[in-house]
This record gives structure tokens, C-alpha cells and sequence, in this order.
């Protein structure tokens, strides 16, 4: 995403190969209370070699993509850490359904970030030529229920299409997006 997206607080920018990105993005998905959610299943990367190995298959691959499909970091303006990531990416089969991802440290949960965040990249990408955008969360998930509500989403039903696993479906469309806080705007 050039150039990154801000908010009151964040910056939505894409991720980089930095040793700061690489250690922010440890302390993130190398916890096992982030990704014991993430869909499909995968395990808490265990060190920083292997952080490094797939932050750089995500900045290899990011210029690569359609948009608004991406994988960003989610940075805090007032001390420049990054706090977390979001990702829009297509449902298997990869045909039509977009879904919108976020994960954050634990130390930063419920202080709205995820909202801002996914709400300034939602605008962001309903530029683009998308109808719908899903989230998905494990019915006992209810952090990620709560966020994809606060971000506007609403409940659609419970699905095991995606991931073999059965998951609540959330969307949301353009028309249901909240009004663009005056707060959110694109750096020059």
C-alpha cells in the first residue's frame, strides 16, 4: 500500500525486512494467545530466525498481489512500535471472498486499535472494484466478535466452508461502513 493509511493513532504500512519489523512481528505471532485463532490453524513462530523467514516471504510477495488483497503492519503513531497486523486475503477456493484478518499483541488489547485500523483499510479497500468483505472467528472467539461488530460487520451464519472448521461469518459491505472519521486520510 503506497502510501500508508493513518488514523488518529496508527499508521497501516506495509511490513519490512527491519530487525524492528522482524522482533514487532515475534511479539505478535510468536504468541500462542494470537495465533491459537488464526484460521487456517497454524503454530506460534518460535524465534526470530523464523519470523524473519516469514516476514520476508510476506514483503516478497506483496507487490505481487491484486489489491486490495495485502498484509500490512499496524504501527502507533505516538512511539512508532508496531502493535500488530492485518491482512485482506481471498477464501479458499480463492475464487471470490475476500476476508479481513487482524491480530495485535495481547498487551494492546481493548484499547480499539483493531477497529481503527481495519476500519481506515476497509475504506481503503472498498475503492476498488469489491462488493463484501468477510470476517470469520471461532464461535467461542469473542474478542474477534466483538471487533468485527465494532468495525460494522454484521453476522451472516456459521460456516465450515473455508477451513474445515466451524467458524461464525461476519460482513460487511460499503454501504454498511461506518462514516470516515475526519481523523483517517492518506499521508502524502
Amino acid at each position: 500500500m503506497q502510501p500508508p493509511l493513518t488514523t488518529e493513532r496508527l499508521i497501516v504500512r506495509d511490513w519490512t525486512t527491519s530487525d524492528a519489523d522482524v522482533q514487532a512481528a515475534l511479539a505478535v505471532y510468536g504468541r500462542p494467545e494470537v495465533t491459537e485463532w488464526l484460521t487456517p490453524v497454524i503454530s506460534n513462530v518460535t524465534d526470530l530466525a523464523a519470523m524473519r523467514a516469514v516476514v520476508h516471504s510476506w514483503t516478497e510477495s506483496q507487490p505481487n498481489l491484486v489489491p486490495p488483497t495485502g498484509r500490512w503492519a499496524m504501527q502507533r503513531r505516538s512511539d512508532d512500535a508496531v502493535i500488530g497486523g492485518l491482512v485482506l486475503r481471498m477464501l479458499p477456493p480463492y475464487a471470490q471472498d475476500l476476508e479481513l484478518t487482524w491480530q495485535l499483541r495481547p498487551e494492546v488489547w481493548g484499547h480499539g486499535y483493531a477497529t481503527e485500523a481495519a476500519t481506515a483499510l476497509l475504506h481503503w479497500a472498498f475503492t476498488y472494484d469489491i462488493d463484501e468483505v468477510f470476517g470469520l472467528a471461532r464461535p467461542d472467539n469473542t474478542r474477534a466478535i466483538a471487533t468485527a461488530e465494532r468495525i460494522g460487520m454484521e453476522w451472516v451464519g456459521e460456516t465450515t466452508k473455508y477451513y474445515d472448521t466451524a467458524l461464525q461469518v461476519y460482513r460487511i459491505r460499503q454501504g454498511d461502513l461506518p462514516e470516515r472519521p475526519r481523523s483517517i486520510e492518506t499521508e502524502d
